[in-house]
């Protein structure tokens, strides 16, 4: 499912149609990045926890031809499912 599709996923089920959904679409995705962004863990009970996590530098391989490759620190998004999400998915599996 991409987003256009999640959108009209969302329009069938409240009222003003595919415009107000893709507003509600956009609106949370735009309030979960945001705090994301400033460190803020997002916890949707059920569903699960975005947060942003550091990732120390560290010496990887290159795949190709086994010589060590410098992997500088960096910053990344993390979404952890939860519980209610993890048994409809493994249920319907």
């Amino acid at each position: 499912m991409n987003k256009s599709q999640l959108v009209d996923r969302i329009a069938q089920q409240i009222e003003g149609g595919r415009s107000n959904a893709t507003k509600a679409v956009d609106a949370v995705f735009h309030a979960i990045q945001e705090a994301v962004s400033a460190g803020e863990k997002v916890t949707i009970t059920g569903f699960g926890v975005f947060e942003r996590v550091e990732r120390a530098e560290r010496t990887g391989r290159n795949p190709a031809t086994g010589e060590p490759v410098h992997v500088p620190a960096s910053v990344v998004p993390k979404f952890r499912p939860g519980s209610e999400f993890k048994s409809s998915v493994s249920s319907n599996g």
